[in-house]
């Protein structure tokens, strides 16, 4: 069975299976299944007793985990924010490692039909599971100017977010904006000279980020690791994409939380934290792959263990 690189070619492959330290008869679980490149890796390196899960809310995820007929393998059609809950349904409560990549698949950026690219016509959709009732078209539309300065600022870090928060919400009184040319029509009055492709991703980050939540879903998600991984020898690999989500990831590794500052004992000055850094600086593309898979320049791979007692 070879691996689906039409729908996503899977980033740092090999580095992925090193940092998850398999063994052959373990419990894992990949939470963004997509294509199944990373999944199909993991089943290779598992044993006749080994056990992989894996998750996706998205419905073309579903059909391309139809083709896995394995009996270890189990697909989960799920958001992985309620990770514990669901491996909870199938008897599962402790796991040697867990993979998480965090970047939208490129099968989602090449269909323009889903909205996420700044590449093509499509509607305003951006929703990766597209049952939720939250689309780019609601955002765009319904969110008032200031909620719009704030997802701007906040998730798409663009500079001028005020005014181009009230743009959108002046050109929409005429008609809604129903598609990615009709937005980037807009767009293109402020963004920065010769800088206009940035920014328009800048642009469709911060509405694609608040359509699916992913912060909170990252940080719903991280802290359920430390329940769920089985020992010291157990692994997290996470695969970030923005700083948005490197920062969550690197803080909670860090320090327990999201703000990066350690938890002290008031008495001995101790620092409690759940997790351990297997890697002190994040891994890389290597050049290999990055000349022949441009979407793995921004990648950054984090590995962690739960810290030592």
């Amino acid at each position: 069975m070879t691996i689906n690189t039409d729908y996503h070619r899977p980033i740092m492959l090999q580095e992925c299976l090193d940092g998850l330290n398999i063994r052959p008869d373990g419990v894992y679980v990949d939470v963004t299944f997509g294509g199944g490149g990373h999944s199909r890796a993991i089943l290779a390196q598992l044993g006749e007793k080994g056990k992989l899960y894996g998750f996706d809310q998205d419905p073309d995820a579903k059909v391309n985990a139809q083709a896995f007929d394995d009996p270890r393998f189990t697909f989960i059609e799920a958001n992985f924010r309620n990770i514990k809950k669901y491996l909870r349904l199938y008897g599962v409560k402790k796991v040697d490692g867990i993979l998480a990549d965090f970047g939208i698949s490129s099968h989602q950026i090449d269909e323009p039909t889903r909205g996420f690219s700044t590449r093509f016509e499509g509607d305003l959709d951006m929703r990766m599971n597209q049952k939720a009732d939250v689309s780019a078209y609601t955002i765009v539309n319904e969110y008032s100017e200031a909620q719009l300065h704030k997802i701007l600022g906040m998730y798409g870090e663009i500079k001028n977010a005020r005014t181009l928060a009230n743009a959108i919400h002046s050109a929409r009184l005429n008609s809604p904006i129903k598609t990615t040319g009709e937005l980037k029509a807009i767009l293109e009055k402020y963004a920065p000279k010769f800088k206009e492709f940035k920014y328009f991703a800048q642009v469709f980050q911060a509405i694609r980020i608040e359509v699916n939540q992913e912060l909170e879903v990252i940080e719903e998600f991280l802290e359920q690791i430390p329940d769920l991984l089985k020992d010291e020898e157990s692994r997290l690999c996470i695969m970030t994409f923005h700083s948005l989500e490197d920062r969550l990831v690197k803080n909670y590794i860090k320090a327990g939380n999201f703000k990066g500052e350690p938890d002290k004992d008031i008495i001995y000055g101790t620092v409690t934290k759940p997790l351990m850094a297997i890697n002190k600086k994040p891994i890389e593309a290597s050049p290999e792959e990055l000349s022949i898979n441009g979407r793995s320049r921004s990648a950054k791979l984090r590995i962690a263990a739960l810290a030592e007692k």
